[in-house]
């Protein structure tokens, strides 16, 4: 049966499918992330957005119309937008509701206009558009269903048309963009538009999902590894080789061999030809699976996994980045009391700073330089709109500055700028820590807010950053191969060295960083270096370059073993 409208509780259903179906599959979207670098994910920044709309969507109750849903979806994901990904998909929402609702219901020709509305307002979001992302998905599925205006008023063949050609634009996206091809990826935040549209669909199509939505909020609870959970691996081995044949396998060998595997696991593939055959099987006995293997030939890779193993691990794993960001959300709130004592203690000002910070350490030296109020984000943690939001309401400042020292949070803080009318807002677009130093240190007293803003942001170019950190998984990038667990310096639009060993990593970065015009080489070390590891370096950098003056800071920031600036 054709369905040719979508009323407000429909799209309400389809929306909450859409955000479950991004939550249940943000760690393989984290997974196509170029940079190997163990930080605040596409798939978990767009999930956290979602999820701030989805609660508010689920909270609407009785009040539930196509104007209050619009509203809430609208609203949600722009308060709870969280990195560059988040801040798209909360502008691609924001101009969808633009077109939906003063609509009771939705056909094809005003789900057509609201899709164009949702790709212009995202567009206009992004200062310099990068085709081969998200948008570029966003704008394909916008323009075939333009195309398809009048060939059929059935949505379930329009969204699904829809949806296809979204999925194959996002199988383009690595002829557009090197970076990725070479990575051997599709783009993340395109792959996680999709699979929103793709739970949309589902629940369209009267798939049952459960709708309920926790809260995205840290809690203060125990993680607990549920045995439940492990017990549902039915079977525990995960087993591969190679048989390098005695002589070719004839079909019934093959489909004898297959129909033995299928009797003790599953999860099975069997690829032969005339000369060896590539075996995968989950099992409980692998032992089994290699004795009949034997009696084809010999064998060679063998490979044995104890799934449950794993799956304990990465759960121990969960627990202890929950922990984490349990940390981090304490002392993010310690930041906001502190902040309001201050701000109930102090006068008004003319001009104000907001900074994200990433350490202990780097929060006392920005709070030296004048800063008002700390956001602890940065690398691991990337602050929402609404934290900046909150952020601006407890600085009592007239101008304010913000600088997110993240290229993954300036367009969160363009868009709290954007929601603001009672203070002028600046953003400098710092995009990292050595970055918001520099614009602090040149913040000039006499000089008006504008001034100050137009002179900060140039002095940027002035300084060169670096950061030590380690590869989360293995790729091809910037032409270099990277294993997971190597370190990597990563400089301001590259990766400049890879390596096994940290202190050569660091140098190697500051070597490619130093130049004849370098005069100062600052150091931020992170809190699992040890002062006298850091002293160390700093010394024999000294001696590397006598002509460079050598600043040692504690930053305590982690993940970020080193971070470095030469001006």
């Amino acid at each position: 049966m054709a369905i040719t409208t979508i009323d407000a509780s429909m799209l309400a259903k389809m929306f909450l499918a859409g955000a479950k179906n991004l939550e249940a599959k943000k760690e393989w979207i984290n997974e196509l992330n170029v940079f190997p670098v163990p930080d605040g994910d596409t798939g978990t920044n767009m999930t956290m957005t979602i999820m701030a709309a989805a609660a508010e969507v689920q909270n609407l109750g009785d009040n539930l119309n196509m104007t209050s849903l619009a509203k809430a979806i609208s609203s949600g994901s722009l308060r709870g937008a969280r990195g560059n990904s988040g801040v798209i998909l909360s502008q691609l929402f924001r101009g969808f509701t633009k077109g939906i609702s003063k609509h009771e219901e939705l056909d094809i020709v005003i789900l057509s206009d609201a899709f164009q509305k949702a790709v212009e307002t995202a567009y206009k979001a992004v200062m310099k558009p990068k085709e081969g992302t998200i948008l570029t998905v966003a704008k394909g599925g916008a323009d075939k269903a333009l195309e398809l205006i009048g060939e059929t008023d059935d949505l379930t063949v329009f969204l699904d048309k829809v949806i296809k050609h979204a999925d194959y634009v996002l199988s383009q996206t690595p002829e557009m963009l090197p970076v990725l091809k070479q990575a051997g990826v599709v783009d993340s935040g395109g792959q996680g538009l999709v699979t929103v549209l793709k739970g949309a669909y589902d629940a369209l199509m009267g798939k049952e999902i459960d709708y309920s939505i926790e809260s995205t909020e840290t809690g203060s609870g125990v993680v607990k590894i549920s045995k439940q959970a492990e017990q549902d691996i039915k079977f525990g081995y995960c087993t591969e080789f190679i048989i390098v044949l005695n002589q070719s396998l004839e079909e019934k060998d093959e489909l004898n061999f297959k129909s033995f595997l299928e009797s003790i696991g599953d999860s099975i593939v069997v690829v032969a030809d005339d000369e060896i055959t590539k075996v995968h099987v989950h099992t409980n006995d692998p032992g089994l699976a290699i004795q009949q293997a034997l009696t084809y030939g010999s064998l060679s890779k063998i490979k044995i996994d104890n799934m449950r193993e794993e799956h304990q691990e990465k759960l121990i794993k969960d627990a202890e980045k929950a922990a984490a960001e349990q940390k981090a959300a304490d002392e993010k709130r310690r930041s906001q009391q502190e902040a309001l004592e201050d701000k109930n203690q102090a006068p008004k000002k003319d001009m104000g700073f907001i900074s994200v910070s990433i350490g202990e350490g780097i929060n006392e030296i920005f709070k030296g330089l004048g800063v008002d109020y700390i956001i602890a984000g940065g690398q691991t943690m990337n602050p929402s709109t609404e934290d900046m939001l909150n952020a601006i309401d407890e600085v009592n400042a007239d101008h304010i500055f913000i600088l997110p020292n993240n290229k993954n949070i300036i367009l969160a803080a363009n868009q709290a700028a954007s929601l603001i009318e009672e203070k002028d807002i600046f953003v400098i677009p710092t995009k990292t820590v050595p970055q918001g130093v520099t614009a602090l240190i040149n913040f000039m007293p006499d000089s008006t807010a504008e001034e100050n803003a137009q002179h900060m942001t140039e002095e940027l170019s002035n300084v060169k950053s670096g950061q030590v950190t380690y590869a989360v998984r293995d790729t091809l990038i910037d032409d270099k191969s990277i294993k997971q667990g190597d370190y990597m310096g990563i400089g301001d639009s590259s990766i400049l060295s890879v390596g096994k060993d940290m202190e050569s990593v660091t140098k190697e970065m500051v070597a490619q960083m130093v130049d004849e015009d370098s005069a100062i080489i600052s150091i931020y070390y992170g809190e699992e270096i040890e002062d006298e590891a850091a002293e160390q370096l700093g010394k024999e950098l000294g001696e590397q370059y006598p002509d460079c003056e050598i600043e040692v800071h504690y930053g305590g920031q982690p993940i970020y073993y080193y971070v470095v600036s030469v001006e």
